[in-house]
């Protein structure tokens, strides 16, 4: 993690898109050091120099992996008598739109990151989002003393302008169930990026050997759950691209989508074939009868492989069953084999006490807290590079070695999440869920629903 490489069309995308809601967002230039911060009264400010109580509220999703923060906040008043920390919660389906009917209801969160289906792209062009620099330059705040690498700073600069502290950054790799395969019979699959026989096409003949279906549900397991990111950008993995490329320079609003095009329609196809024509995946209602409605069935012991973020390993020590670590198999796309997700603590327009949630962001980036996060979150990973060899050590019965490997694999081979570049996002992952729903059921081909999808997102975006 020392050496992190985010792609430069991020830092385009976030350079340029200030040209888009210039006129909104008022990020032409600093305030002066006279000014109030947006959502701030003059008494407020004065609050939090003075000395006064405050309290500020912490909104996050209501999972462990997140909740875990809760568990810091004793510390954190006791260093900061005059700050109380209050803990917003709600479900991940549920994360953008109480987000929203906060803001809307003058009951704006302080800190927060973008959990749910939107992302920065949209938060930003949406005015959501507080210019950190006068409280950064006040506070004599430094990246270089938080072990924070540049690259992650710049994701969330626009202009010379801060607008989010990265906290964590989580990437695409695969776990693999090491008793599914011992029972197969199948060699392990490497954690090695530079693994020229690890490919798609091999990962498919390694989950046909570990697949059995069966009228009993107890008896059925499956080879492979292959969730590479969000839907709308699963083609990049074989070298399709659905949005124009204009997209990353243009503020994440691009001009044309290909989603009815044919290399677009291969490789949905090729990712749908897993689970109508090859068998070897799971359908979404199977998963749901062995893990629930949200839950993971590979943690369930019934999957031999999956293709998902580095959050899936988080809490692996607990699972019931030996756990490996290995590379995304090679897709056809040269440069892009894995999807970057970094997490940052933004602070919204509407917070009243912003000086105070900054001290709360501090205290979340620094070197102590980011390893001991790792083991109250169950293995989230940090951003502090120190942190991040803590990290690697953290999952029992893997090995270390192939922990780092896949993260400096995953970021070298790696795409920053379209939810975080892609403006209005949230409506179009509604969409895309909803429309693609019978091609999972096998009701509808792809064929069938693409042009139905590249009518909507375009719809959607031109609105």
């Amino acid at each position: 993690m020392n050496k992190i490489r985010i792609k430069k069309t991020f830092a385009l995308l976030l350079a340029t898109s200030v040209l888009v809601v210039l006129a909104l967002s008022g990020c032409s230039g600093g305030k002066s050091a006279g000014d109030v911060a947006p959502g701030n009264d003059g008494d407020s400010a004065k609050s939090g120099s003075s000395g006064e109580k405050v309290t500020i509220t912490h909104y996050t999703i209501d999972s462990e992996d997140r909740t875990f923060i809760e568990k810091l906040i004793p510390d954190f008043e006791a260093e900061h008598p005059n700050i109380k920390v209050k803990v917003e919660k709600a479900p991940y389906e549920q994360f953008d739109s109480k987000l929203q009917t906060l803001i809307a209801g003058g009951k704006s969160p302080d800190v927060t990151s973008h959990y749910g289906y939107g992302g920065f792209a949209e938060y930003y062009n949406k005015d959501m989002l507080l210019d950190m620099n006068d409280i950064i330059q006040e506070d004599g705040f430094k990246s270089s003393d938080y072990n924070i690498p540049d690259d992650l700073m710049k994701i969330y600069t626009v202009k010379d302008h801060v607008y989010g502290i990265p906290v964590n950054m989580y990437v695409t790799l695969m776990l693999y169930n090491k008793d599914m395969f011992d029972a197969a019979n199948v060699p392990y699959p490497p954690s090695d990026y530079e693994d020229k026989s690890w490919t798609f096409d091999k990962m498919v003949e390694d989950a046909k050997k570990m697949t059995l279906v069966s009228g009993d549900i107890a008896k059925t397991q499956y080879g492979v759950d292959f969730t590479w990111s969000e839907r709308d950008m699963r083609p990049l993995y074989f070298g399709a691209e659905p949005y124009s490329q204009d997209t990353w320079t243009n503020g994440g609003v691009p001009s044309e989508t290909h989603f009815d095009s044919p290399e677009v329609i291969a490789a949905y196809n090729k990712l749908f074939n897993l689970i109508l024509k090859d068998k070897v995946s799971p359908t979404t209602e199977w998963s749901k009868s062995v893990a629930g409605q949200n839950g993971d069935a590979f943690v369930t012991g019934k999957v031999g492989m999956t293709v998902s973020g580095s959050w899936s390993l988080a809490g692996s020590n607990d699972f019931p069953f030996k756990v490996g670590v290995a590379a995304v198999p090679a897709g056809g796309n040269d440069k892009v084999r894995s999807v970057l997700f970094v997490d940052p603590l933004l602070i919204l327009k509407g917070s009243k006490h912003p000086k105070e949630a900054f001290e709360w962001i501090k205290y979340l980036v620094s070197d102590e807290v980011q390893e001991k996060s790792i083991e109250l979150s169950g293995g989230n990973p940090p951003v502090n590079t120190k942190a991040a060899e803590t990290y690697y050590k953290h999952f029992d019965g893997i090995d270390p070695a192939d922990v780092k490997k896949v993260y400096e694999g995953a970021v070298k081979y790696g795409f920053e999440s379209y939810n975080h570049l892609i403006t209005h996002y949230s409506q179009i992952n509604d969409m895309f869920i909803n429309e693609m729903q019978p091609i999972d059921t096998g009701h509808k081909t792809v064929e069938e629903v693409m042009p139905t999808i590249q009518k909507k997102v375009m719809e959607i975006i031109k609105r």
